[in-house]
């Protein structure tokens, strides 16, 4: 069954253009299935997804791609091959907007965040 988004971040989802919102969408079911524990907030604004009282990932949709961040700017230099294709930042990865980071890649980067 799927999980009921709560009302301010479904505001966000809502909002956002297409095809953003159906990759971001897409990857919220993805960051769940990984983490389904996880509390869904919004954090600087964006999507985000709470362990334990950290905030480990969030979605933004941007003008020309969909941000994902990860909530420390240490985790993305640990993963130099898997991200090589994508522009990166110390702190994003500029995911296409209509190609959803894949559940490995996403769970590569969740498990580390979680792990720090």
């Amino acid at each position: 069954m799927a999980r009921r988004i709560p009302v301010d971040v479904k505001n966000y989802y809502d909002n956002a253009p297409s095809p953003h919102r159906q990759t971001m969408l897409e990857m919220r079911e993805r960051i769940l299935q990984i983490i389904p524990e996880a509390q869904e907030v919004v954090s600087y604004a964006m999507p985000a997804f709470r362990v334990d009282g950290e905030v480990v990932a969030g979605l933004l949709a941007n003008k020309k791609h969909v941000g994902y961040y990860p909530f420390s700017g240490s985790i993305l230099k640990l993963f130099p091959e898997e991200l090589a294709k994508f522009t990166t930042t110390k702190s994003a990865i500029h995911v296409p907007v209509d190609k959803p980071l894949t559940k490995t890649l996403l769970a590569k980067l969740i498990k580390a965040r979680i792990a720090l």
